[in-house]
């Protein structure tokens, strides 16, 4: 029984197909890959064989590519527009069977639009995708690998790449760690410039923050009297009261001067 069924277009981007299925074959052998033009034998009815192999599978890669639903049929409109046309029959299949289905955009095919979808394939829209570009071919072949291994147990269990697979694990564990870390260290910085800033507010218990204060804050209800001393001429009482919304009133008066001066 083939785990995996490739699916994809004639005249759409056969050759990524072809690079996908041949190292999912390397990486979890021939029996658990299904691709038609290598796993049909020399005489065997194919309609029965592609049939047989969507109705048994686990998993379905549906390859797309920029042409993907361009390419015609054999009475010139889009071949997808076609309900018995292969492509769209091995999908709609899966869908109906509720399996995992990978949508693979490859090159320059942007995201699946619902609108050029026939209904029966509009869930494939739904579907979380992969990206595949022939110069990070490499990379991005793993990411495929490595996701089908994780969600099926039957592939995991003959991964040829586990080992390697494990590592990527764990290195991408600790890039996201480090992220989460650096993000942290931001935000504390963040914090710890505004609280420079002067007076705010700071989330959680921490309440209410004045840093250097020049004089007398009220940061809360309740009045608030200053005193200060004034230089010069004016003396007098500065008070703020309420809340802290509230006015600051002075009041100032003439100082009286000794009798002795002349000035």
């Amino acid at each position: 029984m083939s785990d995996v069924f490739i699916n994809y277009r004639t005249g759409d981007e056969e050759s990524a197909a072809t690079l996908i299925a041949r190292e999912l074959v390397r990486r979890f052998g021939r029996d658990h890959i299904f691709f038609a033009s290598d796993s049909i034998e020399l005489g065997h009815r194919f309609p029965a064989e592609l049939d047989g192999a969507a109705e048994k599978c686990d998993a379905l890669i549906a390859v797309i590519g920029p042409r993907w639903a361009e390419v015609p049929g054999p009475d010139g409109r889009p071949a997808l527009e076609a309900e018995q046309d292969w492509t769209r029959r091995e999908i709609r299949t899966a869908l109906d069977r509720g399996i995992l289905v990978i949508p693979v955009l490859v090159g320059k095919a942007t995201r699946i639009d619902r609108v050029v979808l026939p209904k029966d394939l509009r869930e494939l829209a739904d579907c979380q995708y992969k990206r595949f570009d022939h110069r990070n071919s490499d990379a991005d072949l793993a990411v495929l690998g490595d996701a089908l291994a994780r969600q099926l147990p039957e592939l995991l269990e003959v991964d040829r790449d586990a080992p390697a697979a494990r590592d990527r694990a764990k290195s991408k564990s600790r890039k996201g760690s480090a992220k989460d870390a650096g993000h942290s260290r931001m935000r504390t910085r963040d914090v710890e410039q505004r609280v420079r800033g002067g007076i705010g507010n700071l989330n959680g218990d921490l309440g209410t923050f004045v840093n250097e204060p020049q004089g007398p804050v009220n940061t809360g209800p309740g009045p608030q009297y200053n005193a200060p001393h004034f230089e010069g001429d004016n003396t007098g009482v500065q008070f703020t009261a309420g809340d802290n919304s509230s006015t600051v009133h002075q009041r100032f008066k003439r100082e009286r001067r000794p009798s002795d001066d002349r000035r």
